[in-house]
């Protein structure tokens, strides 16, 4: 999918440059949870919860998102039910935000998600996360009922997907 200077594709997990998002993204996010920066040990050991098979089809799928050619975003979205795809690890880098990515990175993984079958998405995060809230809320995403626990679930939230002719092939 292309949005201006922005292109976001499906992508396996351990791709170099997936691979230095999601360290970026738990970086940041850590690093905000904590209120310091986050360590490569503990940035190592929180990612190692991270199987690459849950963000791959059938169950999931994985993206990464170029600006002008260098890799800037990532998401992944996995199956919940039939009918809910959740999304997980959306990350934008801070030199990157405020051009669209966030944007375009949500609509490829609705695209993803439709190809899978779902017929809505759902997330939780965190309060701290105030950018993260605010793309999803600008996006039509809207505050559910709690559906996972966690100690970083703090807030969820869902959108109904409706069909597209591009996705009825």
């Amino acid at each position: 999918m292309k949005t201006l200077n922005w292109s976001v594709r499906p992508e396996p997990f351990g791709t170099p440059e997936a691979t230095l998002l999601r360290r970026a993204y738990y970086a940041e996010v850590a690093g905000r949870y904590w209120g310091r920066p986050a360590t490569t040990a503990e940035i190592d050991e929180g990612l190692a919860d991270d199987p690459p098979d849950r963000l791959a089809p059938p169950t999931g799928q994985f993206v990464v998102g170029r600006y002008g050619g260098e890799a800037a975003c990532c998401g992944g979205l996995r199956m919940l039910d039939a009918r809910t795809a959740e999304l997980t690890r959306v990350y934008v880098s801070p030199a990157a935000r405020g051009t669209g990515g966030g944007g375009a990175l949500l609509t490829a993984l609705e695209h993803a998600a439709r190809g899978l079958g779902a017929r809505e998405l759902a997330l939780d995060t965190r309060l701290d996360l105030v950018e993260a809230r605010g793309l999803y809320v600008k996006h039509g995403f809207r505050e559910i009922p709690a559906y996972s626990s966690g100690p970083y679930s703090e807030i969820w939230y869902g959108k109904e997907l409706t069909a597209h002719a591009t996705d009825r092939g």
